[in-house]
């Protein structure tokens, strides 16, 4: 078919009813002009509609006006069409129609078959007019909706401040004048009377409704412009409240007046408070209902609650502080009013849980917010601190109720810390005995028993005092710490007498377990009592770690020393100090791998041994004559002398006092006169507290020149001049150890006995 044959029939077709037809169901379908813009209501969605409409007829316009080259085409039958349409739907429609009737006429004289592909290639792009317009509606009605909210918003603020303009306390006022005006009538309307009833009861909604929004407008995620509005609501609600109170009490001290206004008294404040009680119990009630999502971290539901409760205290009694109190006098004192609700519901909200019973972790965590977090972290909160009234609070649990927790607690708490050290104590005896050489850790052998002891120790009894009111209780925790101990020496002297490979190593290892219990023991320990039973208890083990490394030397000691006071050592050819200081320093190279405080402290002991076997030998000896004794009371401070410089190379600087005490009882030795000696015994006897009367004589035993009459004003005069308090000697105790027992005998003989 040619062009111009197609052009004929294609406009005998726009004609027809077909046309017709196909326009009104594009109008039924949402086309242009269609049912949406007559659904629209309001003159705001109208005028956007119009702009709309014109958009779009400018939009088509454009489109019609672009087919230029079709136009030039198909000659005067495109303008045919158009001026056939009568509306701007059927002019879309006649425009796609006449874009079909292009394709066809432009297909080459080949066939359809042949120009296939090429025709796709050249086929324009329709548009499609029904999804173009539900689009356009869609965004219209937005647009429509969002302008109806501004405007419902804009109004609503309007509202507000129109509100906001006649105060509360300014309504109560002019409510009062009218009351005073009415009353004063000998006969009053009825109808006035009841229109300034309803008058009061209105002023009395908007009063609560702003005693209810308190916390509501006062939270952090309100605009600081809509706080201090709604605060300003609040200060002039409770203004009205006031002056409603003051005209309750001008009516029940006026009995004079005949009538009087069946409304009163109001009793705005009682009602008030009433408020806030119910004001609270609900917050509270709504915030333990809200605890899965505000404290999803604890692990249980009862701490839940319990967390969630007290913040929500804590945060309003907070809000009180900063921004509530300024809305009332302060007659009403309104921060105690609010903590003394919150308190009490409180109170009664933890005794709910109470009752219900608790497990463990749940009465520790109770106990923790009751006796520590809610009387030092909430009412003593720096904002809160000196305002509220804690004393007239108390407790938040009943004491019976308190003690019957504290005591469920300690029991298990107890079980606990005993079971922990025991098997800290186990685990470390097991290593032992199955042959582990102990760790080292910086060249020096450990334990980690300490570690362990200390950490179960510090955590209990720092839970302890978060948990418990009276401290003193915490000696149901450390007096096992005690038992403990006891229980660890038995098990290092049951492992020495073994016999096994690596008592060596593990003995080093406990000496430095010993040193960081007994820091910990001097500085933690809150009982005396307890704190010095752990360190006699800490003093036997480390004695006994110290006996296995000194044990091998005592012997050799022993020999060497037993050399005192003979000939040869008398006028020097008898080296003996040299030959036993030669000895120990091939011995003390053993000792390298110990920790240097702890070789520090057995060298000290290792040094008071050598003294105490060198004073033990010097008192037994029988010195046959004066001049022996002023020679050896010379060796005696040569040794004194070579001893000190040796421990002290080796890392003993606190033992200064052996070498002092040696050289005394040389000068002892080599006195003769009985004053001298009686000033030198009675100096030795305030220095060392432990020199006792059988002490005295034993060495006045040495003496040749002293006589019964002496030695008995010698004795008499140190007892009067010992130190009557031996606290402030510091000195250790030392002839203590030396047993003097053999000389009884021969003191009764001398008839010295006193």
């Amino acid at each position: 078919m040619t062009g111009n044959g197609f052009q004929c029939v294609f406009l005998r077709l726009v004609k027809t009813d077909v046309f017709s037809s196909s326009r009104g169901r594009w109008e039924e379908g949402g086309g242009y002009g269609g049912t949406r813009r007559r659904r629209r209501t309001g003159q705001v969605r109208q005028d956007s509609e119009e702009e709309e409409e014109q958009d779009e007829d400018q939009c088509c316009r454009a489109q019609i006006e672009s087919e230029s080259v079709a136009e030039n085409q198909g000659g005067g039958f495109r303008r045919a069409l158009l001026s056939a349409a009568s509306s701007l739907s059927e002019t879309v429609l006649v425009l796609n129609m006449w874009r079909c009737c292009l394709f066809t006429i432009h297909l080459p004289a080949g066939g359809a078959e042949e120009n296939l592909e090429g025709a796709r290639r050249r086929l324009p792009r329709l548009k499609i007019p029904a999804k173009i317009w539900i689009n356009r509606r869609l965004k219209n009605q937005q647009k429509g909706d969002e302008v109806d909210r501004v405007h419902q918003e804009e109004h609503q603020e309007e509202q507000q401040k129109e509100q906001q303009k006649e105060q509360l306390e300014e309504v109560s006022r002019r409510l009062i004048l009218r009351e005073e005006e009415l009353f004063r009538q000998e006969s009053p309307n009825d109808e006035d009377e009841d229109q300034l009833q309803q008058d009061f009861e209105a002023l009395r909604v908007r009063i609560w409704m702003a005693i209810h929004d308190t916390f509501t407008s006062s939270s952090s995620s309100s605009s600081s412009s809509s706080s201090a509005g709604h605060l300003e609501v609040l200060r002039s609600a409770v203004a009205s409240i006031q002056q409603q109170e003051q005209q309750d009490k001008r009516w029940m001290e006026n009995p004079e007046r005949k009538r009087v206004p069946v409304w009163r008294p109001h009793r705005y404040l009682s009602t008030h408070n009433m408020l806030l009680q119910k004001m609270v119990e609900d917050r509270l009630r709504k915030a333990a209902e809200e605890e899965e999502v505000r404290a999803e971290q604890l692990s249980s539901e009862g701490k839940r609650q319990v967390c969630c409760v007290g913040k929500c205290v804590k945060e309003d009694l907070l809000t009180v502080v900063r921004k509530v109190k300024d809305c009332y006098p302060p007659q009403i004192d309104i921060l105690n009013v609010y903590a003394g609700l919150y308190h009490q519901t409180f109170s009664a909200h933890l005794t709910k849980l109470v009752s219900a019973g608790l497990d463990m972790e749940d009465c520790s965590y109770l106990l923790f917010w009751t006796n520590k977090y809610y009387p030092d972290e909430i009412l003593k909160h720096e904002e809160l601190d000196g305002q509220i009234e804690t004393a007239c609070l108390g407790s938040l649990l009943l004491p019976d109720q308190l003690d019957q927790l504290e005591d469920q607690y300690l029991a298990h708490k107890e079980d606990q810390v005993k079971l922990w050290l025991n098997t800290a104590l186990r685990k470390e005896e097991a290593s032992w005995l199955k042959g582990d050489t102990p760790e080292l850790i910086d060249g020096y052998y450990f334990s980690p028993l300490a570690v362990d002891v200390v950490q179960v120790m510090s955590s209990s009894l720092k839970e302890f005092s978060c948990t418990i009111r009276d401290q003193n209780k915490a000696q149901r925790l450390t007096a096992h710490l005690e038992n403990f101990l006891c229980s660890y020496r038995k098990c290092v002297e049951n492992f020495v007498n073994g016999n096994h490979g690596n008592v060596c190593p593990v003995m080093k290892a406990q000496l430095v377990c010993e040193q960081q219990l007994r820091d910990y023991i001097s500085g933690q320990m809150g009982s005396e009592v307890q704190r010095r039973g752990c360190l006699d208890a800490l003093s036997a083990l480390r004695d006994g770690l110290f006996r296995c490394f000194t044990c091998p030397l005592h012997a050799h000691i022993k020999v060497s020393l037993n050399q005192l006071w003979t000939a040869g050592w008398v006028n020097g050819s008898l080296p003996v100090i040299d030959l036993l200081l030669e000895h120990l320093d091939k011995q003390l190279p053993d000792l390298t791998d110990l920790k240097p405080v702890c070789r520090q402290s057995l060298l000290c002991v290792l040094y008071q041994d050598v003294a105490f076997r060198y004073v033990k030998k010097t008192m037994k000896t029988k010195v046959k004559s004066r001049e022996q004794q002023v020679a050896g009371a010379q060796r005696m401070i040569e040794d004194s002398r070579k001893i000190e410089g040796f421990f002290t190379e080796e890392g003993c600087s606190e033992a200064s006092w052996i070498s002092l005490m040696l050289c005394s009882l040389a000068e002892f030795l080599r006195l003769q006169d009985p004053a001298s000696i009686q000033l030198e015994l009675v100096s030795l006897a305030r220095t060392f507290p432990d020199l006792s009367g059988a002490h005295v004589s034993a060495l006045l035993s040495l003496k040749f020149s002293l006589s019964a009459s002496d030695v008995s004003s010698i004795r008499k005069s140190v007892a009067e001049n010992r130190l009557l308090d031996v606290s402030t000697n510091h000195n250790p105790r030392f002839f203590s150890r030396i047993k003097v027992k053999w000389l009884t005998h021969k003191i009764s003989q001398m008839g010295l006995k006193s």
